[in-house]
């Protein structure tokens, strides 16, 4: 007996979202895809649309969403200039390894390829969509829409997690026919770890003395079985960016990207679990003579881009368990080196303490921010000062732009990151600069009530390059000096929260006072320009 309905692109796509969990969507209507969003209108009991102020912004909420809760962070916008504007967070989710489904229209059907000029028309949109996406696709029939979706929720769950897109043309979008929605979207298993990789896996840590375990963001799923790993080899676990937190670095165990530094020096052999090991190869670069390297990674091309001696291809979690199991058996029980790990990251927090004045307003943040509340950097001096300087205690916490660096990610995405946790305290810690490119979002954020707290850093200045041209360019100083507003009155002018903190302290009161409100609230935190103590011996240490 058939199951069929009659029913249109949009509805099956709505119905699609519904059903495989989504319950939140960000965008921007536009004529293209007005057929979609009078679907969602019939599904709004089910499905929450959060009506932004650009698609940059569309974009960036669903990656917040995504990258905070592992679920999908979905988003909608018109083709074309559309695309084109979110394509940044798109590249970000890409690059971040997040679950973003991008949902978006075409010109009509019968004109694609002409160039004919039609509104919002590319020469060939979904070529740039899939040098974007893990995979992208359009649906040409209202009967393909089922399948098409299932497609794309198996293609965001299964493998390396990444953004998918999904367009469908302006007049397919409402066109109907009888449709089944009954279309399996199962996720592709992934391969069984290889038991000879793990003997020789086995076999390197056996006679290991000075192991180290780095994790990613394609671990965070393994965490109980990184920390069982951990101890059993009496391991620090170092994490650049989106892996923090999965050991937290209120154990022993889990290291910042700069604490690390000085167990690599000694390690002769390295486990990466679900990571490119970017730490290692790109930021410490000194490798330590005759070290040995074994990676568990489930996108099998890692094991090309850098050749390990033992690559084990499967889940982070799958691998982890089997080399678990198999070392279980035959490691004998090693000497805890816990009080050796505590001494060293203690060494180092006391060292970074001179990196000021970033170091005086994370103290702050972290002393208010609860463990398990969320804080998003950005590229300032601040946001990459967090990274070694910002104790992380729970995975997914510290949300990062990934290789990406995005100037103007930190904003958007914190917003997103707080309506998919919206029980939680959120901060986002901006620059001037990259807060600009997101302004505009303040009007979503009072719109909904999100009760984000943003902490606006304001020197004035694009502070890297001021740095880079006083010191590497002998002060040729063109285009890093910037004019601001006056941050305060600009939130209050869009119905915000505001206060200025000139001190730690004030910015700690600020903290308590802004977490206990409704709405957003934004904390300027005025500076002088090329003030900031470079963070960046500890991020590109010269070893």
């Amino acid at each position: 007996m058939s199951n069929a309905e009659r029913l249109s692109t949009g509805q099956v796509i709505a119905r699609s979202l519904i059903s495989n969990g989504v319950d939140t969507i960000f965008g921007i209507p536009g004529a293209h895809t007005y057929d979609f969003i009078d679907a969602l209108y019939e599904s709004r009991d089910k499905i929450r649309f959060i009506v932004n102020r650009h698609e940059q912004g569309c974009g960036y909420m669903a990656y917040g969403y995504a990258k905070s809760t592992g679920r999908v962070g979905a988003f909608t916008c018109v083709p074309g200039p559309g695309v084109l504007n979110a394509g940044a967070a798109l590249c970000t989710a890409y690059g971040a390894n997040a679950p973003v489904l991008c949902l978006t229209g075409n010109i009509q059907s019968y004109h694609i390829g002409r160039g004919r000029g039609i509104l919002h028309e590319l020469p060939d949109q979904l070529a740039i969509l899939r040098g974007l996406t893990k995979w992208s696709e359009r649906i040409n029939h209202p009967t393909e829409a089922a399948s098409v979706m299932g497609e794309a929720f198996r293609q965001l769950s299964s493998g390396r997690i990444r953004p998918v897109a999904v367009e469908a043309p302006w007049d397919v979008f409402g066109a109907k026919a009888m449709v089944d929605l009954d279309v399996p979207t199962g996720v592709m298993p992934p391969p069984e770890p290889d038991p000879d990789a793990i003997a020789r896996a086995v076999a390197l840590l056996q006679d290991a003395k000075n192991p180290m375990i780095t994790v990613g963001s394609g671990a965070i799923h393994a965490r109980s079985e990184v920390l069982e790993l951990a101890r059993l080899l009496q391991a620090p676990v170092t994490s650049h960016r989106s892996g923090r937190g999965i050991v937290g670095e209120d154990t022993p165990y889990g290291f910042s990207c700069g604490a690390g530094i000085k167990p690599w020096l000694n390690t002769d052999v390295l486990i990466g679990i679900g990571t490119r090991l970017e730490l290692q190869y790109l930021r410490w670069v000194k490798i330590p003579p005759g070290i040995k390297v074994i990676r568990i990674d489930i996108d099998p091309t890692e094991m090309v881009r850098l050749r390990p001696d033992v690559g084990i291809v499967t889940d982070a979690k799958l691998g982890a368990r089997a080399l678990l199991d198999a070392l279980s058996a035959k490691l004998a029980k090693r000497p805890s080196r816990e009080e050796e790990f505590n001494t060293i990251k203690a060494a180092f927090r006391q060292e970074i303490q001179g990196v000021q004045p970033q170091m005086g307003y994370l103290n702050a943040i972290r002393e208010v921010l609860p463990r398990d509340g969320f804080f998003v950097e950005e590229i300032s001096q601040v946001g990459f000062t967090s990274r070694f300087g910002f104790p992380v205690y729970e995975p997914r916490t510290f949300v990062t732009g990934g290789y990406q660096d995005n100037v103007g990610f930190g904003f958007m995405t914190a917003l997103g990151v707080k309506i998919a946790n919206p029980d939680k305290p959120v901060v986002s810690v901006t620059g001037d600069g990259g807060f600009m490119f997101g302004v505009q979002e303040l009007a979503t954020a009072v719109k909904y009530g999100i009760n984000l707290v943003t902490v606006v850093f304001n020197n004035s200045s694009y502070g890297n390059v001021l740095r880079d041209q006083r010191t590497v360019y002998q002060g040729h100083e063109i285009g890093s000096s910037i004019t601001n507003p006056d941050f305060v009155k600009l939130a209050e002018s869009f119905g915000a929260t505001a206060y200025r903190a000139k001190t730690p302290a004030e910015l700690k009161t600020a903290l308590e006072k802004g977490f206990a409100q409704s709405g957003p609230v934004l904390i300027e935190v005025p500076g002088e320009p090329g003030s900031e103590t470079s963070p960046w011996p500890y991020l590109h240490p010269k070893l």
